[in-house]
């Protein structure tokens, strides 16, 4: 066989076995629930053949945030925006630290407080980066990220102080920073998008500050009740397992009579009237889907306006895999048409 016709084999073989792998790949996607993103399938299928547990026995909860930390794979490097800040105040527990996004330096902007995921036990400014980069300059928007007290060393209601002190703070020095104090919004995602929707009702039973717009990105908002569909379908196998909705509960609410608190739990709040309009993004794969959707009828049925989007196909977190999932920059774009019509000058 001379060279060519070698060179010719190796190529076909190559090229066979691409799409065997595609195939295969293919194949993950499809379940009984519908149909995974094929980006979401693979990394799902990489989770299960390294067998990786976000909570090792024996590792304490120092190291699952350093891992945490460390692993920036699947997120791109951040945005520029005009400046980014770190500020700090005396918040209810000690010095809380802020981190404030600014996308031009001469102009007046509404201001968002962002709420970062991680089961109110990970995550923290650097975490969530990317995203309130993105947000600032597609909203135009000054962001405002509020690194709260975490679980389990400041278990409940450590970050929901936090979180409408971060609120407070924003309001009183949106001036010195540029921003417009009438023009607020408050969003979050995951156990952020907790806190996010747990502020906005504070805010409103204490009279202020008045809040013109939140977003909740797929949002806890039942943890006293984990039987929902989605939580049946996607108990195990979808990046956010049962097991480790449990964990975090456990860390950030030991005392299990405090699960129906409103606070922790904001779809048993009573009386969700009076609050501002709400974007409610959801994953179709994802354990939190219908509690956040059911978050999302409820506000609805109370008059409060709402936009609803399931991403389909995706999984818990997606939007802080920005490399990973295309859907990033859609969504952002989601957002931030959002709050823009909410937070226009007036």
């Amino acid at each position: 066989m001379n060279a060519k016709k070698a060179l010719l084999v190796v190529v076909l073989a190559v090229l066979l076995c691409v799409f065997g792998f595609f195939m295969v790949a293919v194949s993950w996607t499809k379940t009984s629930c519908g149909e995974l993103d094929l980006r979401a399938a693979l990394l799902l299928k990489f989770i299960d053949v390294a067998r990786y547990d976000l909570f090792r026995p024996g590792q304490s909860i120092a190291a699952t945030r350093a891992v945490m930390n460390a692993s920036r794979m699947l997120k791109g490097k951040g945005m520029p925006v005009a400046e980014v800040r770190d500020a700090s105040f005396a918040g209810p527990g000690g010095q809380l630290k802020v981190r404030i996004y600014r996308p031009v330096r001469s102009e007046v902007l509404p201001v968002a407080v962002y709420y970062h995921g991680g089961g109110w036990a990970l995550g923290g400014l650097d975490s969530h980066d990317n995203l309130c980069r993105a947000i600032s300059n597609a909203a135009r928007a000054l962001v405002v990220s509020v690194d709260y007290r975490l679980a389990p060393e400041h278990p409940f209601p450590a970050a929901v102080d936090d979180a409408y002190a971060g609120l407070v703070w924003a309001h009183a020095n949106a001036r010195s920073l540029g921003g417009d104090p009438e023009r607020i919004a408050v969003a979050g995602d995951s156990a952020g998008g907790n806190l996010a929707a747990v502020v906005a009702v504070l805010a409103r039973d204490r009279k202020g500050p008045r809040i013109s717009q939140q977003t909740l990105i797929y949002p806890q908002t039942d943890a006293a009740r984990l039987t929902t569909e989605s939580h049946r379908n996607f108990a195990q196998g979808y990046y956010l397992t049962k097991s480790y909705i449990e964990k975090f509960r456990e860390m950030y609410v030991p005392d299990k009579g405090s699960w129906s608190d409103p606070r922790v739990s904001p779809l048993l709040t009573r009386e969700l009237r009076g609050l501002p309009p709400a974007l409610v993004i959801t994953a179709q794969f994802d354990p939190l889907r219908d509690e956040g959707e059911a978050y999302a009828q409820r506000l609805r049925e109370s008059g409060v306006g709402v936009r609803t989007r399931r991403f389909k196909g995706l999984i818990h977190g997606f939007l802080g895999m920005d490399r990973l999932f295309p859907q990033f920059s859609e969504a952002v774009e989601l957002i931030a048409a959002e709050m823009k019509k909410h937070l226009a000058s007036r």
